[in-house]
């Protein structure tokens, strides 16, 4: 279950995404002036502004998390035991990754998905 997550976390880490590549920008944009001096200072501006904006591009997602974690249905999850939040009808639970689902039909058993992988691994003769 690598690189899956829950939908609020995964809204988290596109805001820590834009704001370490905010943050890389004016630096970058800093080391300009240190390399082609007072004609760098143009070049230090044009990065600090977009780095700005990716910064402030990051303020937004931060936000629009935190609204959407605040109206999140809280459930325990069947495998941690831990309170969770989940977005929509299906999610993962932030601590274990497990599936969660609040629509039954979309719900599965676990025996019957076991079953099924091994039907579908091993050949008909």
């Amino acid at each position: 279950m690598f690189g899956k997550s829950s939908k609020i976390n995964e809204f988290r880490l596109w805001g820590l995404l834009f704001t370490l590549f905010g943050m890389g920008l004016m630096i970058l944009g800093t080391a300009g002036i240190v390399f082609w001096g007072q004609a760098g200072k143009v070049f230090a501006a044009i990065f600090m502004v977009i780095g700005m904006i990716a910064m402030l591009v990051s303020v937004a997602v931060y936000f629009w998390a935190g609204m959407l974690s605040t109206s999140a249905t809280i459930l325990i999850c069947p495998e941690c035991n831990r309170h969770t939040k989940i977005l929509g009808k299906t999610d993962r639970c932030m601590y274990c990754k497990t599936k969660l689902t609040l629509d039954p039909k979309q719900a599965t058993d676990l025996g019957d998905d076991e079953s099924a992988a091994e039907e579908v691994g091993q050949p008909q003769t």
